[in-house]
């Protein structure tokens, strides 16, 4: 068992990583990896040994996102998180990444999930698959909508509607 609390507490990089890149606030973020760290821990003894348990945790994060995007937000006062910091990066490669930032929030929940978990936390798509607990294919599709939104959001072009005319 102290193998499987030693490759819990290896994750938590990853998670934070996810859950600041999924929800843009880092106290937002911190919560939801707090949340999910502590259900992972208490169900330990549902892991599977052998299996991947950074797919099964980023499964039980997405379980807390989804119930708390269910919920009714609270009004909440944005702190230091939100102000800008003193000797910010401002260079090319900073402001780039400020954009990518802001684009990806522009996402669907759905589809920022799968882009992030195959970019930055170089999943397999069966591991996201069965870490969102989706079809295979639907983790295809979403990602490359995804891909195909963030390019046009990055190019400032308009993204086509959903609605499309029928004659």
């Amino acid at each position: 068992m102290q193998d499987a609390h030693e490759r819990l507490v290896a994750c938590i990089p990853r998670l934070r990583r996810y859950a600041r890149a999924l929800l843009g606030g880092r106290a937002d973020a911190d919560d939801l990896v707090q949340d999910t760290i502590e259900r992972g821990w208490d169900r330990l003894s549902s892991w599977r040994r052998g299996s991947d348990m950074r797919a099964w945790l980023f499964g039980i994060m997405h379980n807390l996102h989804v119930d708390q995007l269910r919920r009714p937000a609270l009004a909440t006062e944005p702190l230091d998180d939100e102000l800008p910091l003193a000797g910010a990066d401002t260079t090319a490669g900073g402001l780039a990444l400020r954009d990518l930032d802001r684009a990806l929030q522009q996402l669907p929940a759905e589809q920022r999930e799968v882009l992030l978990l195959v970019a930055l936390e170089d999943m397999r798509y069966e591991d996201v698959a069965a870490a969102l607990d989706i079809p295979l294919g639907t983790v295809m599709s979403r990602l490359s909508r995804a891909r195909e939104r963030l390019r046009l959001i990055m190019l400032g072009q308009p993204l086509p509607s959903p609605l499309k005319v029928v004659k």
